[in-house]
Protein backbone atom coordinates (compact mmCIF):
# COMPACT_ATOMS: atom_id res chain seq x y z
CA UNK A 1 0.00 0.00 0.00
CA UNK A 2 3.03 2.27 0.81
CA UNK A 3 4.23 1.80 -2.83
CA UNK A 4 1.07 3.04 -4.14
CA UNK A 5 0.87 5.92 -2.25
CA UNK A 6 4.38 7.09 -3.43
CA UNK A 7 3.57 6.16 -6.62
CA UNK A 8 0.20 8.10 -6.72
CA UNK A 9 1.83 11.20 -4.97
CA UNK A 10 4.90 11.36 -7.21
CA UNK A 11 2.05 11.17 -10.61
CA UNK A 12 0.37 13.51 -8.66
CA UNK A 13 2.90 16.09 -7.87
CA UNK A 14 4.39 15.73 -11.62
CA UNK A 15 1.27 16.48 -13.68
CA UNK A 16 -0.82 18.61 -10.97
CA UNK A 17 -3.74 17.11 -11.96
CA UNK A 18 -7.32 17.07 -10.54
CA UNK A 19 -8.08 15.77 -7.20
CA UNK A 20 -10.36 12.40 -7.66
CA UNK A 21 -11.86 10.23 -4.97
CA UNK A 22 -11.43 6.70 -5.95
CA UNK A 23 -14.13 5.52 -7.22
CA UNK A 24 -15.75 8.82 -7.74
CA UNK A 25 -17.96 10.24 -10.11
CA UNK A 26 -17.14 11.73 -13.22
CA UNK A 27 -19.68 13.75 -14.10
CA UNK A 28 -20.08 17.36 -14.24
CA UNK A 29 -20.46 19.27 -11.37
CA UNK A 30 -19.09 16.31 -9.27
CA UNK A 31 -17.97 18.06 -6.17
CA UNK A 32 -14.27 15.99 -5.74
CA UNK A 33 -13.91 16.61 -9.06
CA UNK A 34 -11.88 19.88 -9.18
CA UNK A 35 -8.61 21.22 -9.30
CA UNK A 36 -7.17 22.33 -5.69
CA UNK A 37 -4.77 24.81 -6.27
CA UNK A 38 -4.01 25.10 -2.56
CA UNK A 39 -2.58 21.75 -2.57
CA UNK A 40 0.20 22.85 -5.32
CA UNK A 41 1.14 25.39 -2.53
CA UNK A 42 0.16 23.42 0.32
CA UNK A 43 3.88 21.37 -0.69
CA UNK A 44 7.03 23.69 0.21
CA UNK A 45 8.40 25.26 -2.64
CA UNK A 46 11.22 23.16 -4.23
CA UNK A 47 10.06 20.20 -2.40
CA UNK A 48 11.29 17.09 -3.89
CA UNK A 49 8.96 14.19 -4.85
CA UNK A 50 11.31 11.21 -3.38
CA UNK A 51 9.60 8.71 -2.67
CA UNK A 52 10.88 8.67 0.96
CA UNK A 53 8.90 11.74 2.01
CA UNK A 54 6.10 10.39 1.09
CA UNK A 55 6.64 7.02 2.88
CA UNK A 56 7.72 9.22 5.91
CA UNK A 57 4.20 11.18 5.61
CA UNK A 58 2.28 7.84 5.71
CA UNK A 59 4.82 6.24 8.70
CA UNK A 60 3.71 9.62 10.47
CA UNK A 61 -0.19 9.19 9.88
CA UNK A 62 -0.51 5.75 11.04
CA UNK A 63 1.80 6.61 14.11
CA UNK A 64 -0.28 9.57 15.01
CA UNK A 65 -3.11 7.89 15.09
CA UNK A 66 -2.40 5.02 17.22
CA UNK A 67 -1.71 7.52 19.38
CA UNK A 68 -4.78 9.69 19.78
CA UNK A 69 -7.04 7.02 21.86
CA UNK A 70 -4.76 4.82 24.50
CA UNK A 71 -4.80 7.79 26.70
CA UNK A 72 -8.64 6.98 27.24
CA UNK A 73 -8.96 3.39 26.56
CA UNK A 74 -6.43 2.68 29.26
CA UNK A 75 -8.04 4.50 31.52
CA UNK A 76 -11.72 3.11 30.73
CA UNK A 77 -9.58 -0.39 31.36
CA UNK A 78 -8.67 0.60 34.72
CA UNK A 79 -10.64 3.16 36.00
CA UNK A 80 -12.60 1.41 39.11
CA UNK A 81 -8.67 1.00 40.30
CA UNK A 82 -8.32 4.88 39.51
CA UNK A 83 -11.22 6.04 41.23
CA UNK A 84 -10.43 3.78 44.16
CA UNK A 85 -7.05 5.01 44.85
CA UNK A 86 -7.59 9.00 44.24
CA UNK A 87 -11.18 8.87 45.83
CA UNK A 88 -13.38 9.51 43.23
CA UNK A 89 -17.25 9.16 42.72
CA UNK A 90 -19.50 8.10 40.32
CA UNK A 91 -19.83 11.94 39.73
CA UNK A 92 -16.14 12.59 39.55
CA UNK A 93 -15.41 10.06 37.46
CA UNK A 94 -18.02 10.93 34.95
CA UNK A 95 -16.50 14.12 35.09
CA UNK A 96 -13.01 12.20 33.90
CA UNK A 97 -14.89 10.53 31.31
CA UNK A 98 -15.97 13.89 29.60
CA UNK A 99 -12.66 15.79 30.15
CA UNK A 100 -11.40 14.38 26.53
CA UNK A 101 -14.28 15.71 24.39
CA UNK A 102 -14.02 19.31 26.14
CA UNK A 103 -10.44 19.47 25.66
CA UNK A 104 -10.61 18.14 21.79
CA UNK A 105 -13.52 20.85 21.32
CA UNK A 106 -11.50 23.90 22.95
CA UNK A 107 -8.13 22.90 21.73
CA UNK A 108 -9.49 21.72 18.43
CA UNK A 109 -10.51 25.57 17.75
CA UNK A 110 -6.52 26.59 17.89
CA UNK A 111 -5.51 24.01 15.51
CA UNK A 112 -5.63 25.94 12.11
CA UNK A 113 -4.30 29.10 13.58
CA UNK A 114 -1.29 26.89 14.80
CA UNK A 115 -1.20 25.33 11.54
CA UNK A 116 -0.69 28.57 9.60
CA UNK A 117 1.47 29.97 12.26
CA UNK A 118 3.69 27.05 12.33
CA UNK A 119 3.05 24.02 9.88
CA UNK A 120 0.58 21.16 9.93
CA UNK A 121 3.59 18.71 10.34
CA UNK A 122 4.72 21.21 13.15
CA UNK A 123 1.61 21.24 15.05
CA UNK A 124 1.49 17.25 15.12
CA UNK A 125 5.01 16.59 15.80
CA UNK A 126 4.68 19.16 18.76
CA UNK A 127 0.76 16.84 19.64
CA UNK A 128 2.70 14.13 19.77
CA UNK A 129 5.17 14.89 22.81
CA UNK A 130 2.42 16.97 24.54
CA UNK A 131 0.46 13.12 24.70
CA UNK A 132 3.94 11.54 25.92
CA UNK A 133 4.33 14.14 28.64
CA UNK A 134 1.09 14.13 29.55
CA UNK A 135 0.98 10.12 29.82
CA UNK A 136 4.03 10.06 31.48
CA UNK A 137 2.75 12.70 34.39
CA UNK A 138 -0.37 11.51 35.18
CA UNK A 139 -0.22 8.67 37.16
CA UNK A 140 2.21 10.62 39.78
CA UNK A 141 1.00 14.08 39.55
CA UNK A 142 -0.77 13.40 42.40
CA UNK A 143 -4.39 13.60 43.42
CA UNK A 144 -7.76 13.85 41.49
CA UNK A 145 -6.64 17.46 40.34
CA UNK A 146 -3.12 16.49 39.01
CA UNK A 147 -4.32 13.42 37.39
CA UNK A 148 -7.14 16.11 35.78
CA UNK A 149 -4.12 17.96 34.65
CA UNK A 150 -1.64 16.17 33.46
CA UNK A 151 -4.29 14.42 31.37
CA UNK A 152 -5.61 17.43 29.64
CA UNK A 153 -1.97 18.27 28.23
CA UNK A 154 -2.07 15.10 26.61
CA UNK A 155 -5.81 15.25 25.10
CA UNK A 156 -4.73 18.82 23.58
CA UNK A 157 -1.91 16.58 21.81
CA UNK A 158 -4.73 14.56 20.63
CA UNK A 159 -6.98 17.63 19.57
CA UNK A 160 -4.86 19.33 17.13
CA UNK A 161 -3.86 16.19 15.37
CA UNK A 162 -7.76 15.28 15.53
CA UNK A 163 -8.15 18.20 13.48
CA UNK A 164 -4.93 18.44 11.60
CA UNK A 165 -5.13 14.42 10.29
CA UNK A 166 -7.87 15.54 7.66
CA UNK A 167 -6.37 18.15 5.93
CA UNK A 168 -2.97 16.41 5.83
CA UNK A 169 -4.67 13.72 4.04
CA UNK A 170 -6.22 15.99 1.33
CA UNK A 171 -3.15 17.67 1.22
CA UNK A 172 -0.96 14.98 0.51
CA UNK A 173 -2.70 12.39 -1.00
CA UNK A 174 -5.82 14.45 -2.67
CA UNK A 175 -6.47 11.36 -5.01
CA UNK A 176 -6.56 9.09 -2.01
CA UNK A 177 -8.85 10.66 0.11
CA UNK A 178 -10.74 7.28 1.41
CA UNK A 179 -7.66 4.68 1.12
CA UNK A 180 -5.30 6.82 3.35
CA UNK A 181 -8.83 8.03 5.80
CA UNK A 182 -9.28 4.08 5.77
CA UNK A 183 -5.58 3.73 6.76
CA UNK A 184 -5.81 6.22 9.40
CA UNK A 185 -8.66 5.30 10.94
CA UNK A 186 -7.62 1.66 10.62
CA UNK A 187 -4.35 2.23 12.48
CA UNK A 188 -6.81 4.61 14.92
CA UNK A 189 -8.99 1.70 15.89
CA UNK A 190 -6.05 -0.46 16.49
CA UNK A 191 -4.19 1.75 18.71
CA UNK A 192 -8.05 1.96 20.49
CA UNK A 193 -8.27 -1.91 21.10
CA UNK A 194 -4.61 -2.29 21.70
CA UNK A 195 -4.57 -0.35 25.19
CA UNK A 196 -8.02 -1.49 26.35
CA UNK A 197 -6.75 -5.41 25.65
CA UNK A 198 -3.33 -4.96 26.93
CA UNK A 199 -3.40 -2.46 29.99
CA UNK A 200 -4.71 -4.40 32.24
CA UNK A 201 -2.22 -7.56 31.41
CA UNK A 202 1.01 -4.83 31.11
CA UNK A 203 -0.14 -3.65 34.63
CA UNK A 204 -0.65 -7.02 36.34
CA UNK A 205 3.01 -7.86 34.48
CA UNK A 206 4.73 -4.34 36.04
CA UNK A 207 3.37 -5.58 39.51
CA UNK A 208 -0.33 -4.20 39.68
CA UNK A 209 0.04 -0.77 39.95
CA UNK A 210 -2.10 1.11 37.76
CA UNK A 211 -0.04 3.98 37.69
CA UNK A 212 2.51 1.99 35.39
CA UNK A 213 0.10 0.45 33.48
CA UNK A 214 -0.63 3.83 32.41
CA UNK A 215 2.63 5.39 32.16
CA UNK A 216 3.73 3.00 29.48
CA UNK A 217 1.31 4.07 26.60
CA UNK A 218 3.84 7.13 26.81
CA UNK A 219 6.52 4.87 24.73
CA UNK A 220 4.23 4.73 21.96
CA UNK A 221 3.39 8.83 21.73
CA UNK A 222 7.36 9.15 21.58
CA UNK A 223 8.01 6.57 18.78
CA UNK A 224 5.44 9.02 17.14
CA UNK A 225 7.41 12.00 17.27
CA UNK A 226 10.27 10.74 15.28
CA UNK A 227 8.69 10.48 12.03
CA UNK A 228 7.23 14.43 12.13
CA UNK A 229 10.55 15.40 13.62
CA UNK A 230 12.30 14.65 10.72
CA UNK A 231 9.35 16.24 8.09
CA UNK A 232 9.42 19.28 10.01
CA UNK A 233 13.12 19.83 9.99
CA UNK A 234 13.06 20.14 6.57
CA UNK A 235 12.96 23.38 4.93
CA UNK A 236 10.00 25.39 4.26
CA UNK A 237 7.26 23.94 6.34
CA UNK A 238 6.39 27.22 8.21
CA UNK A 239 6.91 29.10 5.10
CA UNK A 240 4.43 26.63 3.00
CA UNK A 241 1.72 27.23 6.03
CA UNK A 242 2.61 31.09 5.54
CA UNK A 243 2.07 30.90 2.01
CA UNK A 244 -1.13 28.98 2.26
CA UNK A 245 -2.88 31.46 4.37
CA UNK A 246 -1.87 34.61 1.99
CA UNK A 247 -3.16 32.61 -0.66
CA UNK A 248 -6.49 31.65 1.00
CA UNK A 249 -5.28 27.68 1.10
CA UNK A 250 -4.15 27.89 4.42
CA UNK A 251 -3.99 24.17 6.11
CA UNK A 252 -6.52 25.38 8.91
CA UNK A 253 -8.84 27.65 6.33
CA UNK A 254 -9.88 30.61 8.61
CA UNK A 255 -11.31 33.94 6.87
CA UNK A 256 -9.07 33.80 4.09
CA UNK A 257 -10.94 30.71 2.23
CA UNK A 258 -13.93 33.03 2.66
CA UNK A 259 -15.96 30.31 4.29
CA UNK A 260 -18.49 30.61 7.11
CA UNK A 261 -19.72 27.46 8.29
CA UNK A 262 -22.48 28.38 10.88
CA UNK A 263 -24.09 29.03 6.77
CA UNK A 264 -23.62 25.85 6.09
CA UNK A 265 -26.88 23.30 6.55
CA UNK A 266 -24.32 20.51 5.65
CA UNK A 267 -21.82 21.74 8.10
CA UNK A 268 -24.18 21.56 11.10
CA UNK A 269 -25.66 18.35 10.31
CA UNK A 270 -22.01 17.07 10.44
CA UNK A 271 -21.15 18.55 13.47
CA UNK A 272 -24.50 17.07 15.19
CA UNK A 273 -23.68 13.80 13.58
CA UNK A 274 -19.92 13.72 14.67
CA UNK A 275 -21.04 14.78 18.44
CA UNK A 276 -23.43 12.62 19.18
CA UNK A 277 -21.52 9.30 17.42
CA UNK A 278 -18.66 10.90 19.78
CA UNK A 279 -20.88 10.83 22.77
CA UNK A 280 -21.75 7.11 22.30
CA UNK A 281 -17.72 6.21 21.65
CA UNK A 282 -16.63 8.25 24.85
CA UNK A 283 -19.25 6.53 27.01
CA UNK A 284 -18.35 3.23 25.94
CA UNK A 285 -14.91 3.74 26.60
CA UNK A 286 -15.36 4.78 29.35
CA UNK A 287 -18.20 3.00 30.52
CA UNK A 288 -18.67 -0.43 29.17
CA UNK A 289 -15.82 -2.17 31.14
CA UNK A 290 -17.66 -1.05 34.16
CA UNK A 291 -21.09 -2.50 32.38
CA UNK A 292 -20.01 -6.05 32.20
CA UNK A 293 -17.84 -5.75 35.76
CA UNK A 294 -20.86 -4.74 37.63
CA UNK A 295 -22.68 -7.77 35.58
CA UNK A 296 -20.06 -9.90 37.47
CA UNK A 297 -17.46 -10.20 34.28
CA UNK A 298 -13.99 -10.59 35.44
CA UNK A 299 -11.82 -7.36 35.37
CA UNK A 300 -9.22 -9.03 32.62
CA UNK A 301 -12.50 -10.32 30.67
CA UNK A 302 -14.07 -6.98 30.47
CA UNK A 303 -11.29 -5.34 29.32
CA UNK A 304 -11.07 -8.21 26.65
CA UNK A 305 -14.72 -7.37 25.95
CA UNK A 306 -13.57 -3.54 25.37
CA UNK A 307 -10.88 -4.57 23.18
CA UNK A 308 -12.95 -6.45 21.02
CA UNK A 309 -15.10 -3.44 20.96
CA UNK A 310 -12.79 -1.63 19.79
CA UNK A 311 -11.07 -3.83 17.38
CA UNK A 312 -14.06 -4.29 15.18
CA UNK A 313 -13.11 -0.42 13.89
CA UNK A 314 -9.95 -2.43 12.63
CA UNK A 315 -10.96 -3.82 9.11
CA UNK A 316 -14.26 -1.71 9.32
CA UNK A 317 -12.30 1.42 9.21
CA UNK A 318 -10.43 1.10 6.62
CA UNK A 319 -13.39 -0.73 4.61
CA UNK A 320 -16.47 1.76 5.36
CA UNK A 321 -13.79 4.94 4.38
CA UNK A 322 -13.38 3.58 0.78
CA UNK A 323 -17.41 2.46 0.35
CA UNK A 324 -18.43 5.89 1.64
CA UNK A 325 -16.24 7.53 -1.10
CA UNK A 326 -18.21 5.12 -3.98
CA UNK A 327 -21.84 6.18 -3.11
CA UNK A 328 -23.56 9.37 -3.96
CA UNK A 329 -25.39 9.19 -0.51
CA UNK A 330 -23.95 8.08 2.87
CA UNK A 331 -27.11 7.49 4.43
CA UNK A 332 -27.38 3.98 4.42
CA UNK A 333 -23.91 3.46 6.04
CA UNK A 334 -25.15 5.76 8.65
CA UNK A 335 -28.60 3.92 9.24
CA UNK A 336 -26.78 0.26 9.18
CA UNK A 337 -24.55 1.41 11.92
CA UNK A 338 -27.11 3.08 14.19
CA UNK A 339 -29.15 -0.27 14.07
CA UNK A 340 -26.17 -2.29 15.35
CA UNK A 341 -26.01 0.28 17.76
CA UNK A 342 -29.51 0.43 18.97
CA UNK A 343 -29.62 -3.63 18.72
CA UNK A 344 -26.04 -3.45 20.95
CA UNK A 345 -27.48 -1.04 24.12
CA UNK A 346 -30.49 -3.38 24.47
CA UNK A 347 -28.69 -6.48 24.82
CA UNK A 348 -26.74 -4.95 27.43
CA UNK A 349 -30.05 -4.16 29.10
CA UNK A 350 -31.54 -7.75 28.31
CA UNK A 351 -28.59 -10.25 29.20
CA UNK A 352 -25.10 -8.25 29.88
CA UNK A 353 -22.88 -11.31 31.01
CA UNK A 354 -24.84 -13.99 28.79
CA UNK A 355 -24.63 -12.35 25.20
CA UNK A 356 -21.42 -10.20 25.80
CA UNK A 357 -19.44 -10.83 22.94
CA UNK A 358 -22.42 -10.28 20.75
CA UNK A 359 -22.75 -6.92 22.48
CA UNK A 360 -19.38 -6.10 22.31
CA UNK A 361 -19.61 -6.42 18.13
CA UNK A 362 -22.57 -4.59 17.66
CA UNK A 363 -21.39 -1.97 19.99
CA UNK A 364 -17.91 -2.12 17.57
CA UNK A 365 -19.51 -1.85 14.55
CA UNK A 366 -21.77 0.84 15.70
CA UNK A 367 -18.96 2.76 16.60
CA UNK A 368 -17.25 2.70 13.09
CA UNK A 369 -19.91 5.79 12.76
CA UNK A 370 -16.20 7.75 13.74
CA UNK A 371 -14.55 7.00 10.12
CA UNK A 372 -17.46 7.28 8.07
CA UNK A 373 -17.69 10.90 9.99
CA UNK A 374 -14.12 11.65 9.42
CA UNK A 375 -14.64 10.72 5.30
CA UNK A 376 -17.32 12.95 5.00
CA UNK A 377 -15.36 15.50 5.83
CA UNK A 378 -13.27 14.92 3.46
CA UNK A 379 -15.73 14.69 1.01
CA UNK A 380 -18.09 18.00 1.77
CA UNK A 381 -15.59 20.42 0.91
CA UNK A 382 -13.63 20.40 -2.49
CA UNK A 383 -10.36 21.90 -1.44
CA UNK A 384 -7.36 20.91 1.25
CA UNK A 385 -8.63 24.15 2.95
CA UNK A 386 -12.20 23.49 2.85
CA UNK A 387 -11.53 20.16 4.68
CA UNK A 388 -9.34 21.48 7.20
CA UNK A 389 -12.02 24.59 8.07
CA UNK A 390 -14.63 22.01 8.21
CA UNK A 391 -12.89 19.36 10.34
CA UNK A 392 -11.84 22.19 12.43
CA UNK A 393 -15.86 23.31 13.00
CA UNK A 394 -17.37 19.75 12.48
CA UNK A 395 -14.76 18.40 15.23
CA UNK A 396 -15.47 21.52 17.96
CA UNK A 397 -18.38 21.69 17.54
CA UNK A 398 -19.26 18.32 17.91
CA UNK A 399 -16.90 17.65 20.63
CA UNK A 400 -18.60 20.53 22.78
CA UNK A 401 -22.27 18.58 22.29
CA UNK A 402 -20.59 15.29 23.43
CA UNK A 403 -19.56 16.76 26.89
CA UNK A 404 -22.47 16.20 28.90
CA UNK A 405 -22.86 12.33 27.95
CA UNK A 406 -20.40 10.80 29.41
CA UNK A 407 -21.07 12.89 32.81
CA UNK A 408 -24.97 12.44 32.65
CA UNK A 409 -24.44 8.80 32.24
CA UNK A 410 -22.19 8.78 35.77
CA UNK A 411 -24.67 11.04 37.43
CA UNK A 412 -27.67 8.37 36.36
CA UNK A 413 -25.62 5.36 37.27
CA UNK A 414 -24.44 6.65 40.66
CA UNK A 415 -28.03 7.53 41.77
CA UNK A 416 -29.98 5.21 40.37
CA UNK A 417 -28.20 2.38 41.28
CA UNK A 418 -28.18 0.26 37.87
CA UNK A 419 -27.37 1.07 34.01
CA UNK A 420 -31.29 0.53 33.22
CA UNK A 421 -31.75 4.98 32.76
CA UNK A 422 -27.91 5.02 31.52
CA UNK A 423 -28.63 2.44 29.08
CA UNK A 424 -31.60 4.26 28.00
CA UNK A 425 -30.50 7.28 27.35
CA UNK A 426 -27.69 5.46 25.06
CA UNK A 427 -30.08 4.03 22.77
CA UNK A 428 -32.56 7.64 22.51
CA UNK A 429 -29.19 9.47 21.26
CA UNK A 430 -28.95 7.14 18.41
CA UNK A 431 -31.94 8.16 16.83
CA UNK A 432 -30.98 11.45 16.12
CA UNK A 433 -27.52 10.85 15.09
CA UNK A 434 -29.38 8.75 12.23
CA UNK A 435 -30.97 11.63 11.29
CA UNK A 436 -28.85 14.19 11.09
CA UNK A 437 -25.92 11.26 9.55
CA UNK A 438 -28.51 10.94 6.79
CA UNK A 439 -28.66 14.94 6.28
CA UNK A 440 -24.54 14.81 6.39
CA UNK A 441 -24.57 12.52 3.58
CA UNK A 442 -26.11 14.19 1.10
CA UNK A 443 -24.11 15.05 -2.16
CA UNK A 444 -23.02 18.57 -1.82
CA UNK A 445 -19.96 20.71 -0.71
CA UNK A 446 -19.75 23.43 1.92
CA UNK A 447 -18.60 25.89 -0.55
CA UNK A 448 -21.79 25.82 -1.91
CA UNK A 449 -23.62 26.94 1.19
CA UNK A 450 -20.82 29.09 2.94
CA UNK A 451 -19.46 31.08 0.83
CA UNK A 452 -19.45 35.04 1.34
Amino acid sequence: MMDDMVSEETTETRTSTSTTLPGARAAEGDPMRTTDTSLSASRPPGAPTRAWRTRLVVVGIVLAALNLRPAITSLGALLEEVRDDLGMSGSVAGLLTSVPPLCFAVFGLAAPRLARRFGPGAVVCAGMAAIGAGLLIRPWAGGTAGFLAASALALMGIAVSNVLMPAIVKRWFPDRVGSMTGLYSMALALGTATAAAATVPVTEALGGDWRSGLAVWAALAAAAVLPWLALTRERGEATAARTEAATGGAAGGGAAGGLRMTRSRTAWALAVFFGLQATAAYITMGWMAQIFRDAGVAAGTAGLLLAVTMAMGVPLAFVIPRVATRLPHQGPIVIALGLCGLAGYAGLYVAPAGGAWAWALLLGVSNCAFPLALTMVGMRARTGAGVAQLSAFAQSTGYLISIPGPLLIGVLYQHSGGWGLPLALMAALMVPQMAVGVLAGRDRTVEDEATR
